[in-house]
C-alpha cells in the first residue's frame, strides 16, 4: 500500500445554491429517468447549423439547459445516482452538448460540470465520459472565449485525469509538452490545476520524467507555490511524480539553482496547511528514496518523522495517510527506525490506536506504520507490546474489515520475529496460532497471505516449541494451500511449511511428509513459478537435513522425488532453484554409498548415447557465487576420502570434465569458493594418487 501524492485530486465542488430557473424546472419533472428524456429530446443547439434561433430555438435550449444543471445537481457527490444515470445512458446526451458549436456557455459550462462529475470517483462514469469523446471536446474549449466555460471544462478535464482510465498525455511529443507548458503560464488557476493533473497522470516511465524535467518543469512547478493553496498542492504532487523513482530527476532537481527547489519544499513541511505539509513530506520521501546522496540531512529526517506524527491526529484524509507516508519513510531503514523510536513514535501511534475505533482507514495505516516500526527494532517490539495493544492485536485478527486483520497479521509477522514475544505474555505463540490458523480459511485471498506470513516468522523463532503448531492443524491447512491456485499461497505455504521443517525432530519430519505426500512434494517441485519451485527445494533440504533416514523419501518411492529434482537442475531454472537443488544433493551425498550412488546418477547419468555433458560444469562456471559454493560442497560429500567407491566417483567426475573445472578454480575471487576448491582437490589426491595426476 504506497503511500501517494497526487496533488491535483481533490473531491468534487459542491453544486452552487439552486437558482430560481433551477426551482422553476422541478416542476417540470426531475426522476432521472424523465430527466434523462428531456436532456435527448433537446437535441442539437438551436442555430448550429442554420442562420439563427427563434423563440422556440430559446427556448428548446433553456430547456436543455436546466436538464443538465438539474443531472449535475443530483450526481455531485451522490454515487448511486451516478451509476443509475449512466445504465439510463445520460452521457452520451451530456458529452453532445459539448460537442455543438452553437452551443450556449450556459449549456457548455453545466455540460462540461456534469461530465466531470461523472468521471470522478466511479470507474464506470470516466469510461463512459472517455467513450463519448468528452476528453477531446473538453481540450478544446480551453479556448473558449468565455472564462466560465474554460474553468469548468479545466475542472473537468482535472477530475478525468484524475481516473487510472484516463489516457497518458504523451510529454515526449515535443508539440504536447508545449501544450502543457501553456497551461502552466495560464493565469487561470483551474487551468494550472488542470496541467498539474496532466503531468502527474502523464510521467510513469523514465523517459517521461527525463523529458519534463528537461523542458523545466520541475522549476517551472515550484516558481508556482507560492499561488493558490490548491495550485500549490497540486504542483507539490505533480513534483513528485516527476521525481519518483528516478536517481537522475531527483539529482538534478535537488541541485538545480543551489538547491532552490529542495529547499522550497522543505520550507513547506512548516506550512499551516496540514495537507500541504503531508504532500511536501511525501514529496521529499519520494526525493530522498530516489536519491539517497541528495537527503542525508539528519535534522530534517527527524523533522519528517516529528511532521508526519503530528498530522496523525488531522481528521480526514491528512490523518489517514500520514502514518502510510511514516511507512513508506522508514522502511528497510534501521537508522530511520531508530530515529523515529527516538521521537515516542510507538507510543504515539500506539496511543492513538487504543483511543480510536478500529473501524476507520486510519486504524490500518497505523497499524501497518507499527508493523513497519517492528521490523528490525527489538526495542520497539517490546515497546508495543502492552497489555491493551496485545488485546487490540488479537481482536484485529477476527475483525470484519479484510483491511484491518491483513494490518494486524503484517503487525504480528514483524513482532514475532522476537523470540522473546513468543515465549509469553498476551502475544505468546499459544494466543496467537489458533486466530492465525483461522484465517488460512478466510475468504480473502490477501488475508489468507497475510497470516501465512505471520506463521512462517512465527515457525521460525518457535524452533523448541513447534509443537504448539504442529497440534494446531496448521499443517493440513499449509498442504490444502500449497495445492491453491494462488501462486502467491502456494508460495507462502511451502514457505511456511519449509520454516516449521527447520530442525525438527524425526517423528515430526515424517508427520508433516505424510501429509503432504511425496507426490504432491514432486508436483510443487516442478510448479510453474520458480519462487515455488525454489522454496519447495528448500523444504526438501530442511527435510534430508540432519536426518539419515530422511533421504528415503526423496531415494526411494521410485525415485519420485529424486527425479523431480534432477529435471529442474537439468533445465538449469532460476539461480535460486539450482542451489536450493544442490544442498538437497549435498545433504543427501553426505549419507551412504546408496545415497551417494544416486546423487551421482543424477549429476553424471548413465546414457547409451554416451555421456552428455553435465550441468555441474555450468554450474562450476556460474557467475552466481552461492552456486558455486553450494555445487562444491555437493562434490565435497561425494569424494570424502575412505568411503569405499570415493575413488570411482572421482574418475566418473574427471571423465566428465568436472574435476578440470575445479582446477581452473583455485583463485577463485569468492573466498568461500577458493576454500572448498582446495578441499575439493585435496580429497581428489588422497581418493586417487595415480589416477588424478
Amino acid at each position: 500500500m504506497p503511500a501517494t501524492a497526487r496533488g491535483g485530486a481533490r473531491p468534487e465542488e459542491a453544486s452552487p445554491a439552486p437558482s430560481a430557473s433551477t426551482s422553476a424546472s422541478s416542476c417540470m419533472g426531475t426522476r432521472p429517468e424523465e430527466l434523462t428524456a428531456r436532456l435527448a429530446a433537446a437535441g442539437p443547439a438551436p442555430g448550429s447549423g442554420c442562420g439563427g434561433a427563434g423563440a422556440g430555438g430559446e427556448e428548446v435550449e433553456h430547456e436543455r439547459v436546466r436538464a443538465l444543471r438539474e443531472i449535475k445537481n443530483q450526481i455531485i457527490g451522490n454515487r448511486t445516482k451516478k451509476l443509475l444515470y449512466l445504465r439510463l445512458g445520460a452521457v452520451p446526451s451530456v458529452v453532445a452538448a459539448l460537442a455543438e458549436p452553437g452551443a450556449s456557455p450556459a449549456a457548455l459550462v453545466q455540460a462540461a460540470a456534469a461530465a466531470g462529475s461523472f468521471a470522478c470517483g466511479v470507474e464506470d462514469g470516466a469510461r463512459a465520459v472517455l467513450a463519448a469523446g468528452a476528453l477531446e471536446h473538453l481540450t478544446r474549449l480551453l479556448a473558449h472565449p468565455d472564462e466560465k466555460v474554460v474553468d469548468a471544462s479545466a475542472r473537468a478535464l482535472r477530475m478525468i485525469y484524475q481516473s487510472r482510465l484516463a489516457p497518458k498525455f504523451d510529454v515526449n511529443s515535443g508539440k504536447n509538452m508545449d501544450f502543457v507548458l501553456s497551461l502552466l503560464d495560464s493565469e487561470n488557476e483551474n487551468v494550472t490545476e488542470l496541467a498539474a493533473a496532466i503531468i502527474s497522470h502523464s510521467c510513469e516511465s523514465s523517459a517521461e520524467q527525463l523529458s519534463l524535467c528537461s523542458a523545466g518543469v520541475p522549476q517551472k512547478l515550484v516558481s508556482l507555490f507560492g499561488g493558490s493553496m490548491n495550485i500549490r498542492d497540486a504542483c507539490l504532487g505533480s513534483v513528485t511524480a516527476v521525481i519518483r523513482n528516478n536517481r537522475d530527476v531527483a539529482s538534478r532537481f535537488a541541485s538545480t539553482d543551489h538547491g532552490k527547489g529542495f529547499h522550497s519544499v522543505v520550507g513547506l513541511i512548516h506550512d499551516r496547511s496540514p495537507r500541504t505539509r503531508l504532500l511536501a513530506c511525501l514529496c521529499l520521501i519520494a526525493l530522498g528514496h530516489a536519491s539517497p546522496c541528495h537527503f542525508q540531512d539528519k535534522q530534517i529526517k527527524t523533522k519528517l518523522i516529528m511532521v508526519l506524527l503530528e498530522l496523525i491526529e488531522e481528521p480526514g484524509h491528512v490523518g489517514d495517510e500520514a502514518p502510510l507516508a511514516l511507512t513508506t519513510l522508514i522502511k528497510d531503514s534501521f537508522e530511520l527506525q531508530k530515529q523515529a523510536l527516538t521521537t515516542n513514535a510507538v507510543e504515539k501511534l500506539s496511543n492513538h490506536l487504543l483511543a480510536n475505533p478500529l473501524e476507520t482507514r486510519r486504524a490500518v495505516t497505523i497499524l501497518l506504520a507499527l508493523s513497519e516500526l517492528c521490523s528490525k527494532l527489538e526495542e520497539s517490539r517490546s515497546q508495543l507490546m502492552s497489555v491493551e495493544v496485545s488485546t487490540l492485536l488479537l481482536e484485529a485478527l477476527k475483525h470484519d474489515w479484510a483491511d484491518i486483520r491483513i494490518a494486524a497479521c503484517s503487525c504480528l509477522k514483524n513482532i514475532s520475529r522476537s523470540p522473546k514475544v513468543l515465549s509469553g505474555g498476551r502475544l505468546s505463540c499459544d494466543t496467537v496460532i489458533g486466530p492465525l490458523v483461522q484465517l488460512l480459511n478466510d475468504s480473502s485471498t490477501s488475508v489468507q497471505v497475510a497470516a501465512l506470513g505471520a506463521i512462517c516468522n512465527i515457525a521460525v523463532n518457535l524452533t523448541p516449541r513447534k509443537s504448539v503448531l504442529l497440534h494446531s492443524g496448521v499443517v493440513s491447512q499449509l498442504v490444502h494451500l500449497s495445492k491453491s491456485m494462488d501462486p502467491m499461497l502456494r508460495l507462502k505455504s511451502v514457505w511456511a511449511l519449509r520454516n516449521i521443517m527447520f530442525l525438527l525432530s524425526p517423528k515430526d519430519k515424517d508427520f508433516i511428509v505424510k501429509e503432504l505426500t511425496l507426490s504432491t512434494l514432486s508436483s510443487l517441485i516442478c510448479d510453474s513459478e520458480h519462487f515455488v519451485q525454489e522454496q519447495t527445494l528448500a523444504l526438501v533440504h530442511n527435510l534430508v537435513d540432519g536426518y539419515v533416514d530422511s533421504a528415503n523419501y526423496v531415494i526411494g518411492e521410485d525415485g519420485m522425488v529424486m527425479d523431480a529434482i534432477a529435471r529442474q537442475l537439468n533445465n538449469a531454472s532460476a539461480p535460486g532453484v539450482c542451489i536450493q537443488g544442490m544442498y538437497v544433493l549435498a545433504n543427501i551425498a553426505a549419507g551412504n554409498e546408496l545415497n551417494k550412488e544416486a546423487v551421482m546418477n543424477v549429476l553424471l547419468p548413465h546414457r547409451v548415447d554416451h555421456i552428455k555433458p553435465s550441468f555441474v560444469v555450468n554450474f562450476l562456471q556460474s557467475k552466481d557465487k552461492q552456486l558455486r559454493v553450494a555445487t562444491l560442497w555437493c562434490l565435497l560429500n561425494l569424494i570424502y576420502p575412505k568411503c569405499e567407491a570415493s575413488s570411482g566417483r572421482v574418475v566418473r567426475l574427471q571423465n566428465a570434465g568436472v574435476i578440470l573445472q575445479v582446477k581452473s578454480m583455485r583463485n577463485d575471487p569468492f573466498l568461500d569458493c577458493k576454500l572448498r576448491v582446495c578441499m575439493v582437490l585435496e580429497h581428489c589426491m588422497d581418493n586417487a594418487d595415480d589416477c588424478f595426476m
